[in-house]
C-alpha cells in the first residue's frame, strides 16, 4: 500500500512539473513571438504544444498560418488549431472556423465554420461574434436571421476586447463603398 501511495505521489508530481514546464515554455515562446523573433519562438511553442498547452498549440497554429518562423502550411495550422480548439480555446475555435469558412487547410464547410464561431462567440470572442453576425446576416452556414445578426454584430462592436477595432474596420469599409459594411453599420447603431 505504501509503495502504491509513493508511486501515485511521484506520478502527480511529474504531471505538475510537466504542466509547469509547459507553462514556462509557452511564456518564453510567447515573449519571443511578441518580440517578432519567430524562429526562436517556434521551438519553445512546439515543445509546450506537444505537452498539450492549448495556448501554445494555438500560437503554433498561427505561426504555420502566417509563415512566422516556419514555412506557411495551412494543413499544419489547422492541425494545431484543432488541438487547441478541442480544449475549448476560443481563439483557436475562431481561427479554425475561418479555415473552414475559406477552405484553407481543410475542405470548405460553412456549417462547420459557424459551429466554431458559435463556440468562440459564446466565450466573448469579438471576432467570432462579428463572423457569426455576418453569417446570420448572409445566411451562410446557418439560416439567415436579421434579429440574431443584429444581436451578434452589436455584441461584437461593444465588446471591450476588440470591439472598437471591429467598428473602425466596418466604418472604413463603409467609407470605401462596401455595401455589406454600410448595412452592418446601420444595424449596430
Amino acid at each position: 500500500m505504501r509503495k502504491l501511495m509513493f508511486t501515485l505521489l511521484a506520478l502527480l508530481m511529474g504531471v505538475t512539473v510537466s504542466a509547469q514546464s509547459a507553462d514556462k515554455l509557452y511564456e518564453q515562446g510567447k515573449a519571443l513571438y511578441d518580440a517578432e523573433k519567430y524562429k526562436e519562438a517556434v521551438p519553445k511553442l512546439r515543445q509546450a504544444a506537444e505537452k498539450g498547452h492549448k495556448k501554445a498549440q494555438y500560437r503554433l497554429g498561427r505561426c504555420y498560418d502566417k509563415g512566422r518562423g516556419v514555412e506557411e502550411n495551412d494543413e499544419k495550422a489547422v492541425e494545431w488549431y484543432r488541438k487547441s480548439a478541442a480544449q475549448d480555446y476560443h481563439k483557436a475555435q475562431y481561427e479554425l472556423g475561418k479555415c473552414y469558412k475559406n477552405g484553407e487547410g481543410v475542405k470548405k464547410d460553412r456549417k462547420k465554420a459557424v459551429e466554431l464561431f458559435i463556440k468562440a462567440a459564446r466565450q466573448d470572442n469579438a471576432e467570432a461574434q462579428y463572423a457569426l453576425g455576418k453569417s446570420y446576416l448572409k445566411g451562410k452556414g446557418i439560416a439567415a436571421d436579421e434579429k440574431k445578426a443584429r444581436q451578434w454584430l452589436r455584441k461584437a462592436v461593444n465588446n471591450p476586447k476588440g470591439g472598437k477595432d471591429i467598428l473602425a474596420d466596418i466604418r472604413k469599409e463603409a467609407a470605401e463603398g462596401d455595401e455589406d459594411a454600410k448595412t452592418i453599420l446601420k444595424m449596430v447603431k
